[in-house]
């Protein structure tokens, strides 16, 4: 079996630029619409995370090696044993985003973190050419 490694930084030009904008948007709505400067504070705390992980300099991965499925995302990380996994199963949400846990021969899921992984056709692809099951399933409420 072949190892796969994934690693993302989460400072990009693109997270950078996007944070610029929406500082921009809600500064324009204060100066040129006169919106209430508390309730525009109230919005940009939701950025705060991106702020966090830009000034940190986090980042983000997977690495499926042999024996082992690791993963890390800022401070936390993790780790399974592959003999442990019985599949991975692709859950789609609403929102179009894709959650993926790995399904243990005990029954239990262990949800992997979003951040940590690569495009879900990439994964899923390296997951069945380690020999693994891949469930998919599709809008799904729980």
């Amino acid at each position: 079996m072949t190892s796969f490694s994934f690693k993302r930084q989460n400072r990009n030009p693109r997270v950078v630029i996007l944070l610029i904008c929406i500082y921009a948007v809600l500064i324009g709505l204060i100066i040129f619409l006169n919106a209430a400067w508390w309730l525009m504070g109230l919005l940009a705390l939701a950025t705060l995370p991106a702020v966090w992980d830009i000034v940190k300099d986090t980042s983000a991965g997977v690495e499926l090696t042999g024996e082992k499925l690791c993963w890390f995302t800022g401070q936390r990380s993790g780790e399974l044993d592959l003999s442990e996994v019985d599949r991975f199963r692709f859950d789609t949400r609403w929102d179009f985003s894709v959650r993926v846990s790995a399904v243990l021969k005990s029954d239990k899921r262990v949800r992997l973190p979003d951040e940590s992984l690569p495009p879900h056709k990439e994964f899923e692809d390296v997951l069945q050419q380690a020999g693994f099951t891949v469930e998919r399933h599709h809008f799904r409420v729980f």
